[in-house]
């Protein structure tokens, strides 16, 4: 049975689910679905995907889509350990993974903040959108990082689906030239991760089409 991945090398929806799929030590065949020539929005993208984005997972003969979703999918269906046994345990992964997915991922959004430079009458850039909310985003996480459940990694000593969100959040961070180096905790637990093989495997730079 073929599990296919439809994404964008930089997509940090796709990025997350690369790292879980490497975890889980998935084989996939990966599809590219170009976001910058507008891929996304053509017919055969629609038909998987009506929301026209990117990750698309056709696994376990089913095509599953929002990234966030899929991981709990994942969760339930193979025992991934990407959520916590107990339901605080759960709920806090969870709020971490929303801050991130659900909040500063969607107004950094290429769409989201295309319009915002592109309507700024020139008052404003791409990095300057991104300098304006990607530290506000990740103060709030860095805040969450310091109560006591944060262990090695986001919560505790093993990989969630926090840490799944944190990682392609600060890839985008670094891309944009925004220093992190302040933030003490995310700082710490993404040095740990950036230890990890089927971590580093999942980075963009080792998806990017050849040119």
């Amino acid at each position: 049975m073929t599990t296919t991945l439809f994404d964008f090398w930089r997509s940090s929806a796709a990025y997350r689910l690369r790292i879980a799929l490497n975890l889980l030590g998935l084989t996939y065949d990966q599809i590219s679905v170009d976001l910058v020539r507008g891929e996304h929005r053509e017919a055969a993208n629609l038909a998987r995907n009506p929301q026209g984005l990117v990750p698309t997972l056709e696994i376990d003969d089913q095509t599953l889509t929002q990234s966030l979703a899929t991981i709990e999918y994942l969760e339930e269906t193979r025992g991934a350990g990407f959520l916590p046994s107990s339901p605080l345990g759960r709920v806090r992964v969870r709020r971490i993974s929303y801050a991130i997915a659900m909040e500063i991922h969607p107004v950094c959004n290429l769409s989201v903040a295309k319009f915002g430079s592109g309507n700024s009458g020139g008052t404003v850039s791409m990095k300057d959108w991104m300098h304006a909310f990607i530290p506000k985003g990740l103060e709030a996480v860095e805040t969450m990082l310091s109560e006591p459940e944060t262990g090695l990694y986001c919560h505790g000593e093993s990989i969630s689906m926090a840490d799944l969100c944190l990682v392609p959040q600060i890839y985008n961070a670094r891309r944009w030239e925004i220093d992190v180096t302040s933030f003490t905790q995310i700082s710490r637990i993404m040095e740990e991760l950036e230890k990890i093989d089927t971590v580093v495997a999942a980075h963009p730079d080792n998806h990017k089409p050849e040119s």
